[in-house]
């Protein structure tokens, strides 16, 4: 019976944690995903800059983002696009380096958690994909790839957003 008392916490802790997942991903915001600390989703057929980044390995074990910082005009719009040139799955978190901190925890213990965040993208090996935003707040952000080890391996990046 002790056993199955175990499990049971267990399970439900892991639901909790999964539902608060996106949550941490995502920032904390009210009113869904309108808009996060970094800004908000640009419309599909936005006039915005392309800004291409490749994810990737280096021989020497090192996981990057190429570019390795990204600075933006506040208000402006970018199309992220994104190759996964590596052999491993990666994914681009941008937000508060708080946020991504306390989603990196939850990543930790449960490796494979979904996301359906726009801030986020997560790509297989030789998978493309995109995200449009507007950085309508300046400041200073942070963007990452949270599956562990990826970030210690070096994967993140300074991410600025000037007036």
């Amino acid at each position: 019976m002790k056993k199955l008392h175990i499990a049971v916490a267990a399970a439900a802790t892991a639901v909790a944690v999964i539902a608060a997942g996106p949550a941490l991903a995502s920032g904390s915001h009210a009113g869904g995903h309108d808009e996060l600390a970094v800004g908000k989703p640009g419309g599909k057929g936005a006039n915005a800059r392309i800004v291409k980044i490749t994810m990737k390995e280096t021989e020497d074990g090192k996981m990057l983002f190429q570019p390795a910082k990204l600075q933006v005009r506040q208000g402006e719009t970018l199309r992220l696009q994104f190759t996964n040139a590596g052999q491993n799955a990666h994914e681009f978190v941008m937000d508060e380096s708080k946020t991504l901190a306390e989603h990196k925890e939850v990543m930790q213990k449960f490796p494979e958690m979904e996301h359906d965040d726009p801030n986020a993208i997560r790509l297989e090996p030789g998978a493309k994909g995109e995200i449009v935003w507007t950085f309508s707040k300046a400041g200073n952000f942070e963007f990452a790839c949270l599956i562990p080890g990826h970030y210690e391996a070096g994967m993140h990046g300074p991410l600025v957003v000037m007036k």
